[in-house]
């Protein structure tokens, strides 16, 4: 499953995330896979998609981020193309 995970900044402050991600990693672990990433431009919130089966992942994961000055939101998604298919029979009907 894809997810949409929000990371908001305290304080509009990344640099102990990216200090993080460039002194160790990601701390992913195994079977969470980190896709991209977008950064506001104020540095206020990071949106990153990510994929995993097992929500227990996203769990471990944020416990590892603990004490970095950041809040995680992690939201499902569906691609458009998927949705589209879904939505799709339901277009033509009157």
């Amino acid at each position: 499953m894809l997810f949409m995970v929000i990371e908001r900044f305290r304080d509009n402050d990344m640099v102990p995330i990216y200090k993080q991600v460039r002194d160790g990693s990601r701390m992913l672990p195994e079977g969470l896979k980190y896709i991209d990433s977008w950064v506001e431009p104020n540095f206020s919130r990071c949106f990153q998609l990510m994929e995993c089966d097992d929500l227990r992942l996203f769990q471990q994961w944020v416990l590892e981020w603990r004490g970095f000055g950041a809040t995680i939101e992690i939201i499902p998604v569906v691609n458009s193309k998927e949705t589209q298919a879904v939505v799709q029979p339901y277009l033509d009907r009157t």
